[in-house]
């Protein structure tokens, strides 16, 4: 089953003389629990198609669909809607609130769906347990080691069961030993949760670990 199918993704900024165009006509299709990783250089288009396969960026011109549903006419309320309710993010950056505790941290995604009460709390300290943090749900965000911060985005990337994990270089900020432990546990979540994975990476041992990869080379693809 296709979850993402991108046809002629074009992606340009400015316009005129200084327009520059980082997608040329993307075409890729993406299977329901495969593990995907785009690669490709600094600057080759990679991070910016991954904004747009995650609906948080539109393309100039092209279409995208989403189980088979085209969404560039898709409002901006239910895009939001529709991305909170499908999509778990990691990103090399944590953007975590570190004066929150873990557990406001990973319930987020949960306030924004309109969760509320003792449901909002067991989904969040269940997504914790499965990333082995649970005993750390009060403390201090600021308080972790950057391998548990990195954890701590994964439990709010599967609090809400999404269909389709993006990450962004999620292993870039960490040191070997804990970026493997972060990989096992992504990987995990693949393969037991059959969760789509989709990981930006420059990374080519963990790019090696994905079902297939995507080559991006100045706006096109290379390798599909």
């Amino acid at each position: 089953m296709k979850v993402i199918e991108a046809k002629q993704i074009v992606r340009s900024y400015g316009s005129g003389p200084t327009a520059f165009q980082a997608l040329k006509g993307v075409d890729l299709t993406i299977e329901k629990g495969e593990s995907v990783a785009i690669i490709g250089k600094s600057g080759s288009g990679k991070s910016t198609l991954m904004h747009i396969l995650a609906l948080l960026d539109q393309p100039t011109s092209g279409e995208c669909k989403l189980f088979e549903e085209e969404t560039t006419a898709i409002k901006k309320k239910a895009l939001n809607k529709l991305r909170n309710e499908t999509f778990g993010f990691v990103f090399q950056q944590f953007f975590l609130n570190p004066k929150d505790t873990v557990l406001d941290n990973v319930v987020l995604p949960l306030k924004i769906a309109g969760i509320t009460g003792k449901r909002r709390k067991a989904m969040a300290m269940q997504a914790l347990a499965a990333v082995e943090l649970a005993d750390k749900a009060q403390n201090k965000a600021n308080d972790l080691s950057g391998g548990q911060k990195q954890r701590v985005c994964i439990a709010r990337a599967l609090v809400n069961q999404p269909e389709i994990i993006f990450a962004d270089e999620p292993t870039g900020n960490l040191d070997s030993t804990t970026g493997e432990k972060v990989e096992e546990l992504l990987f995990k979540l693949n393969k037991d949760q059959g969760i789509t994975l989709i990981i930006v990476t420059h990374d080519p041992d963990l790019a090696a670990r994905c079902d297939r990869q995507i080559k991006i080379k100045d706006g096109l693809v290379e390798v599909a």
